[in-house]
């Protein structure tokens, strides 16, 4: 005689096995946690370096709002400087995202480049793009107080277009960033700050909120 089976668990099994399905479920939240620690250590970065290359003006200020009053030669001077922390930030941030994702999807055995895994690569990557590149022209146009809203906004953008193949988190970590992006309009002498608020403590509180739901019982 069989043992009866428990619906409640079957229910559970066939649920979990549509989520692996139709959602990328291998994005750890240490991923978070970890972007959110370069961007800080970033923002930390371009304060100090904008501080020394913008030390003193007529104006009385210095450093991110001295740079907010720059002419457009002081803005393509330092701009080559400015691209290249941005390369930076992003470039370890995704190193820092894939070791832990990957960590993750091995322990699950769970394949990380997988149909769903380019969908949500691909949805991610066209607002990015297209962000970085408006943001790129209107820092060259004169309108540097808006690039660091621009990006929050198309990063939250680009978020919820890829929200509908992983974790329900990301579409309320994109909609956090699309907030942060319209307030930091109203606030332009704080760009800086926003960035730091969102592309650090944001992720850093998201990162930590996944893998408490998600990673820490399997730890």
């Amino acid at each position: 005689m069989q043992p009866a089976t428990d619906p409640l668990a079957q229910l559970t099994e066939i649920r979990a096995i549509m989520e692996r399905s139709s959602r990328f479920i291998s994005l750890s939240g240490l991923s978070g946690v970890g972007a959110g620690v370069v961007a800080l250590a970033g923002a930390g970065l371009g304060h100090w370096f904008l501080l020394r290359w913008f030390p003193s003006s007529s104006y009385g200020t210095v450093g991110y709002l001295r740079l907010l009053q720059s002419t457009e030669s002081e803005r393509l001077l330092v701009l080559p400087y400015l691209l290249g922390f941005a390369l930076g930030i992003i470039a370890v941030a995704l190193v820092v995202a894939t070791f832990f994702t990957v960590r993750r999807a091995r322990q699950a055995g769970l394949p990380v480049w997988s149909a769903l895994g380019r969908r949500l690569a691909i949805s991610l990557a066209i607002p990015l793009v297209a962000g970085g590149l408006f943001c790129l022209a209107l820092y060259v146009r004169g309108a540097v107080s808006l690039v660091v809203p621009g990006l929050l906004t198309f990063y939250g953008l680009a978020l919820l277009n890829g929200s509908k193949y992983t974790l329900e988190e990301i579409r309320w970590l994109g909609l956090t960033q699309i907030v942060l992006g319209l307030v930091a309009v109203l606030l332009p002498g704080f760009g800086l700050a926003f960035f730091a608020l969102g592309f650090g403590f944001g992720h850093i509180l998201y990162g930590l909120l996944m893998y408490n739901r998600y990673e820490r019982k399997q730890a």
